[in-house]
């Protein structure tokens, strides 16, 4: 029963992403050139409720919090994991600035500092810190979790990448011609979408 209950949980929530991100958030980009607040609260619920998600799988009963794992090897690990992908959303956002981060002011691609090695760095950083979350409650249902948080960003990422093409014409496709979407060292010279 509980394997139905995330299955059909994850389901929902991959399906609220694509409706939000392509249909709400495209929206916006089309009328507007921008993100208008509504979407972006959208926008931040989906992170949310993704978050709050691996409350079905963590091993504690609410509101009690969850036992770290007796190994100080393994605590630390995934501690040091969470600590630096939290600080490198942080970094990524201070970088961009929050108006542009949260889609309000749309111009020139950031290319430097994070930006100049990958083309969203604050997912991926999120991305980071969510493996150290589930090494540190590892088991099938955190590797699902991580899988749905990179179906739903990749949803995102092509809504945002659509608009910035329209709007950055060769200015951002050079861009992407120079600095990969994701991770720089398993990306080639372009990705195949493009």
């Amino acid at each position: 029963m509980r394997i139905a209950v995330y299955v059909l949980a994850a389901f929902f929530l991959l399906g609220l992403a694509w409706l939000i991100f392509r249909v709400v958030v495209r929206r916006d980009y089309r009328r507007h050139g921008r993100l208008t607040w509504p979407s972006v609260l959208l926008e931040v619920l989906i992170f949310a409720l993704h978050a709050n998600f691996s409350y079905l799988y963590i091993p504690a009963e609410w509101p009690a919090l969850p036992s770290l794992p007796e190994s100080p090897f393994h605590r630390t690990l995934g501690l040091v994991i969470v600590a630096a992908g939290v600080t490198g959303v942080v970094l990524g956002m201070a970088n961009l600035g929050f108006r542009r981060a949260f889609g309000q002011e749309v111009d020139e691609p950031q290319q430097s500092g994070l930006y100049g090695i990958t083309r969203n760095p604050q997912l991926l950083m999120y991305g980071l810190a969510l493996i150290g979350y589930a090494l540190l409650w590892p088991s099938w249902y955190a590797l699902a979790w991580l899988g749905l948080y990179a179906a739903i960003a990749q949803i995102m990422v092509l809504t945002e990448e659509e608009h910035l093409r329209r709007v950055g014409g060769e200015t951002y496709a050079g861009y992407c011609e120079r600095v990969p979407r994701y991770i720089p060292l398993l990306a080639g010279k372009k990705e195949a979408s493009e």
